[in-house]
């Protein structure tokens, strides 16, 4: 069976497949996957990854996998007022709870229990369908800058707890 054993930020192709997953997938050491064209390959990594849309995972053929991250449900908290958005941030954090942050919005994966603690706090909330970059936290690495052509505005390094 092929395996990916390195990850390449930024690379050029050529791409033998492309790999769809999703934040918790972007974020797992070994895992089996299989690409949009059917290539299935064992992620064998010595560490947890951080992998972000556009990053190449070569495998042991000599061919790469493109990443793609995926659309996922979604929860966007747009606020004007700062104190109420730091306010409701507070509350995420406390839950210890991966969020995006952007100016003047965050956004977390669509939990019903949250949404209401977030309307209740007073924010409003907005649904959709997109791709999960939440921020890394003061311990992890660097946030990357969005890759060529992201189909996501916020793009920031990912968050892992294990």
């Amino acid at each position: 069976m092929l395996r990916g054993t390195d990850i390449v930020t930024r690379p050029q192709g050529p791409f033998i497949d492309d790999v769809l997953l999703d934040y918790s997938d972007r974020h797992r050491r070994r895992v089996l996957l299989c690409g949009v064209r059917g290539i299935e390959f064992l992620l064998d990594l010595a560490d947890v990854p951080d992998l972000r849309e556009g990053d190449g995972i070569t495998l042991t053929s000599g061919g790469m996998v493109r990443v793609t991250a995926a659309d996922e449900p979604l929860m966007e908290v747009p606020c004007a007022d700062a104190m109420l958005l730091a306010r409701i941030a507070w509350h995420i954090g406390n839950r210890h709870l991966a969020v995006e942050i952007a100016d003047g919005m965050l956004r977390l994966r669509a939990d019903h229990v949250i949404a209401e603690m977030i309307e209740r706090l007073g924010g409003a909330l907005r649904y959709l369908s997109a791709p999960f970059n939440p921020e890394g936290g003061a311990y992890g690495k660097p946030a990357k800058a969005p890759p060529p052509g992201a189909r996501n505005d916020i793009h920031v390094h990912g968050h892992n707890h294990g």
